[in-house]
């Protein structure tokens, strides 16, 4: 049975900020980071509300509590980062 790519949920393990970057471990080994630059409420967030993030909806998404920020695995994977405008 084949599947498209957009069916498959990704989920990530752990999420951290350090050294002003996003990193997300995902289940199959991988590590994804970007630059908490790209995204224009984490960049305008003082380094602890950035840091303070937290993994959501079964490892799918990332909430940052503080920052009023959410976004989801499958949107980084992509290359959405919240940009800025």
């Amino acid at each position: 049975m084949k599947s498209l790519v957009s069916d498959i949920q990704t989920r990530a393990t752990d999420v951290r900020v350090s050294q002003g970057w996003v990193c997300v471990c995902l289940e199959d080994g991988r590590e994804v980071r970007f630059p908490v630059k790209r995204n224009r409420r984490l960049h305008n967030a003082s380094a602890k509300k950035a840091s303070n993030v937290e993994l959501i909806c079964g490892g799918t998404g990332l909430h940052w509590p503080e920052v009023d920020e959410d976004l989801s695995v499958q949107g980084i994977l992509e290359g959405r980062f919240g940009q800025l405008d």
